[in-house]
């Protein structure tokens, strides 16, 4: 029998929006993730940049590409248009409600038929300091599968909704074209079995 018990290291992001079924129409008519994110009510008070991105990582540009024009369609809107770069190809939506995802893949190119899947889902926190932000993940039980000092962390995500990464504040509202100044409340909430707590940048974790 099919065991659905989420592991310690399974992390689930719930998006807090003003209005739930209006969000979920919106991110399955974009994205078609299903479960893969999740929303709940609120109307805490936010300005400016919200110290995270969400990312869909894909096989290959024309993935992208299929993924932005149903996502403006939908209602997004385009902060950084599509284009190659060292690292592949890519762009940089924000939702209505406020979200910042990019889209991409290392491919520059097409390298099969056409797909819309969706790889992996990726949460890049925003953090004031990769090294004790690192550490304090790995104290929870999660197991860092790459680092470069103070510059980037990515965790294992095997199995998870989603997984984890992260980089300085700086340097992911650069990401997210967006000035790194913002306040009030970072207007998501992860779920896992890594326990309740909040981190050092205040994103907030609940125990499922």
């Amino acid at each position: 029998m099919e065991n659905n018990t989420l592991t310690s290291t399974d992390i689930n992001v719930q998006l807090e929006v003003a209005d739930v079924a209006a969000a979920a129409a919106c991110y399955e008519a974009a994205f078609g993730l299903g479960d893969r994110i999740g929303f709940r009510e609120s109307q805490s008070p936010s300005t400016g940049f919200r110290g995270f991105l969400l990312s869909l990582v894909v096989s290959q540009p024309s993935t992208v590409d299929s993924l932005i024009a149903t996502a403006v369609e939908a209602g997004f809107t385009v902060v950084k248009p599509a284009k190659k770069s060292l690292w592949g190809y890519g762009a940089v939506l924000q939702a209505p409600e406020g979200t910042i995802w990019k889209v991409d893949t290392s491919k520059k190119k097409d390298v099969g038929p056409f797909t819309r899947e969706v790889d992996t889902v990726v949460l890049l926190l925003g953090v004031d300091d990769v090294k004790a932000s690192k550490q304090f993940y790995a104290d929870r039980g999660l197991t860092v599968a790459k680092s470069f000092g103070g510059k980037y962390a990515e965790f294992e995500g095997k199995g998870s909704p989603v997984t984890l990464a992260m980089y300085p504040r700086k340097s992911a509202a650069k990401d997210a074209g967006m000035s790194p100044e913002g306040s009030g409340s970072h207007r998501i909430v992860m779920d896992s079995g890594l326990g309740s707590f909040a981190d050092p940048d205040g994103f907030v974790w609940e125990t499922r």
